[in-house]
């Protein structure tokens, strides 16, 4: 009897651990699908920029190489100007992601540090904000920007609806509302002013919430596409959504291959995403927000 225990002891104390091996390969084998399932548009997109000859069949993802060819991307450019629409977008962009991290730590640091009559009345309208699709405010602010400003095919009439960001103060007030009072509270004891205390003390507490302010931001304006093709007429104020969409509309039926010169130009518009997001993804950690105090 104490030989057939401790045979079948080993037995039991392996189940788990096999299980546990097989449930981490089942585990692993979902997610790579998740991960294929994900990248699959993306491929698509690059072979069908590289396809001399439009193949839309599942053999298409595999093409041949003669087939293959950067001839859509020299079409794309001489088209559109590539560069000069990429810098549309990038001062679009860049102006866009100024203000918002600019105000989105203003009134983010308001909401959650500082005490003042109709706080919570303020807070409330960031949140209803959120529940007020842009498309219902597009023709008020076209009015308003276009006829009372003038800033048609004008960047600032195309930054101006975009320079508060909602949900970058929502990130701002969350991550400031995690730091001490106390650190606060021994700034300004040291005769330290708000925004003092705002730029070197809370700022570098919080940097995960700015790259993720970025990385959300940067997204939005980048691919927008309707506010600035009703803003902006004038072809070289026009980003790179809206040029390709003009393309598309006008140039692509003398090319022999359009949608492959429209998906050139959409992985020229992709690149700048994914390499703000190769960049930037190993910062998105939390900040050891209860360092700046003793205990």
């Amino acid at each position: 009897m104490i030989t057939s225990t401790t045979r079948t002891a080993p037995d039991k104390a392996a189940r788990p651990a096999r299980s546990g091996r097989v449930l981490g390969v089942l585990r692993f084998v979902l997610l790579l699908i998740g991960a294929l399932a994900a990248l699959v548009p993306f491929y698509y997109m690059i072979i069908g920029a590289l396809q001399r000859t439009r193949d839309t069949s599942l053999f298409g993802l595999l093409p041949l190489p003669q087939n293959l060819t950067f001839d859509n991307f020299v079409a794309i450019n001489q088209s559109v100007n590539l560069l000069g629409s990429l810098l549309n977008s990038l001062i679009f962009t860049a102006g866009v992601v100024g203000c918002t991290l600019v105000f989105g730590l203003l009134v983010g640091y308001a909401l959650a540090v500082l005490s003042f009559r109709g706080r919570g009345m303020v807070f409330a309208l960031v949140l209803l904000v959120q529940a007020i699709p842009f498309q219902l405010l597009m023709i008020p602010l076209y009015v308003m920007v276009v006829r009372y400003f003038g800033l048609a095919d004008n960047f600032i009439g195309m930054i101006l609806p975009f320079a508060i960001n909602s949900v970058a103060v929502l990130i701002f007030r969350q991550y400031f509302l995690q730091i001490p009072r106390d650190v606060f509270d021994a700034a300004r004891i040291d005769g330290a002013s708000e925004v003092r205390i705002l730029l070197f003390i809370a700022v570098p507490l919080v940097r995960p919430a700015v790259l993720t302010a970025m990385l959300v931001t940067f997204i939005g304006p980048w691919n927008e596409f309707l506010w600035p093709f009703l803003v902006t007429k004038d072809a070289t104020k026009q980003t790179l959504a809206v040029s390709l969409a003009n393309f598309s509309q006008t140039n692509g039926s003398f090319l022999e291959n359009p949608m492959g010169a429209v998906l050139a130009g959409a992985c020229v518009l992709a690149v700048p995403v994914v390499v703000l997001f190769l960049l930037f993804q190993r910062h998105f950690t939390s900040a050891n927000l209860g360092s700046a105090i003793k205990g």
